[in-house]
Order: C-alpha cells, then structure tokens, then sequence
C-alpha cells in the first residue's frame, strides 16, 4: 500500500514540529510520504519544516486560500492508493495510519468513502466530536444555558461505539480516504475558506452512496483550543460557512 498524508499550515511553528514528528515516527513501517501545504505563513513554518523534516515535501503557496484549498493543492501531488488528511495541532502514539489503512483495504467493494479514529484531548480524555450533519439547535442553541444536551446529542455521546460504526459526519482534523475517491470528488470545496469544509465534503461522500466509518480501536491526540470558534471574527466566519453550507444542503433546524 501507498499511502500519503497531507498537511494545511498557517503560522504554526509552534505546533507543527510536534505534529510531524509523531507522524513520521508511526508511519516507519509503511510507505508513506507527508506532504505540507504551507499558505504564506509569516512566522517561519515552512522553512523550520525544510530544516527539521527534509524528506517532508513542503510546497509553499504565495497565499492563504484556506484549509480546503490547502488540501486540494497537495492532492494534486499525491499518487498513493491511500490519503490521510492531519490537522497540525494532531499527534500520534500508535500506528494509527497503517491500521486504518490495512481496514480499508480489507474493504474490496470500496463501501467505505472515509474513515477517522477516536480523537483524544492531550489527557486521554475522548474529544467528542459531531458524528450527526449540522444543525442550527446543534451549532448554536446547543451553547445556551440549558441546552447543552443537544451538543451530547450531536456528537453521539451517550452512545457507545466499541466495534466500526457508520456515522454521518467526517472531522476535518484527521481522516483516510482512498486517494482516488478523493481525487474524484475534487477533493474540498473551494467555497469554504474554513469551516464547515469536512461537512460538506460528508456530505458529498454520501451521495456517491459511500459509507463514513467511525473506527474505534485506534486514536489520534487533537491540541484543541477552539479559539477560533470563541471570538466574534470566529464566529462570524462559522456562519458565513454554515449559510454556505445550507444554501447547498438545505437549512436544518
């Protein structure tokens, strides 16, 4: 199996070498190659890439066009069977990328479109992330006094996922996929700058009548902060994506 794995950076210096690190110590036993897009960063990510990782392939785009058409540009390079998409706030303790690999592989009528592992916090705590498609009451009421529920709800929390699982939504932060399907699909849509990409990009999977799997028996750590999604310029950002995403999917109470 060949497999590729893909970076979006953007002033990340702080995190990125951490990230790489991890991903090229748990991918020695399979044939990999980490591709970085780096989007005009102003605080040297790129070239501590070069100097620390030479045999990463870092290309340096003249500007920042987003998460999603990060990604794009370095599926335009790959030629592997398989794809991961890694966020660089995310950091490996176990060969999560060739057991996810190998699962994929073992699926030879190709139902699985993608497929992500358990995302921790930094303190083995599970991050639970969305596994239903946005909503408004999952987005936005679910943050209100007395609602926090429907967040529980959203992500499927109370509910226990021991063996794969068919889910509805795909995280952004780390996820596989064949490289061909992606190629297909054209990889990210180019009207999301950020947000609500991985959305979508569910959504279109399962159009094509593929199956996103949610696989437990391995992990990702995820330094999240959300400090983007707290701020008004975060916010107001998530809804411009949110409406984009509405406009194309319907509006979803």
């Amino acid at each position: 199996m060949k497999i590729s794995g893909g970076i979006v950076t953007y002033n990340n210096a702080d995190t990125i070498e951490a990230c790489i690190a991890s991903v090229l110590l748990h991918t020695k036993d399979c044939d990999f190659t980490l591709y970085v897009a780096d989007n005009n960063s102003a605080d040297g990510t790129a070239d501590l890439i070069k100097e620390k990782f030479p045999q990463v392939r870092v290309l340096s785009l003249a500007e920042n066009k987003g998460f999603g058409a990060g990604h794009n540009r370095i599926l335009r390079e790959v030629r592997s069977d398989y794809h991961v998409v890694i966020n660089p706030d995310i950091q490996l303790k176990e060969n999560t990328i060739l057991t996810l690999a190998s699962y994929l592989e073992a699926d030879t009528d190709h139902t699985i479109g993608q497929i992500t592992p358990r995302v921790l916090n930094t303190d083995d705590t599970e991050q639970f992330l969305p596994k239903y498609c946005p909503s408004i009451r999952y987005c936005y009421v679910s943050k209100l006094p007395g609602f926090h529920y429907l967040r529980d709800r959203y992500t499927r929390k109370a509910e226990s996922f021991d063996e794969p699982t068919e889910i509805e939504f795909c995280t952004g932060c780390f996820f596989m996929a064949r490289t061909a399907f992606l190629k297909k699909l054209g990889g990210f849509n180019k009207q999301f700058f950020l947000y609500c990409e991985d959305s979508d990009l569910s959504k279109r999977v399962m159009e094509q009548g593929k199956k996103i799997i949610f696989y437990p028996h391995c992990s990702v750590y995820h330094d999240w902060h959300r400090a983007n999604t707290r701020s008004l310029r975060g916010i107001l950002q998530f809804t411009k994506s949110l409406l984009v995403y509405f406009k194309r999917w319907g509006f979803h109470w």
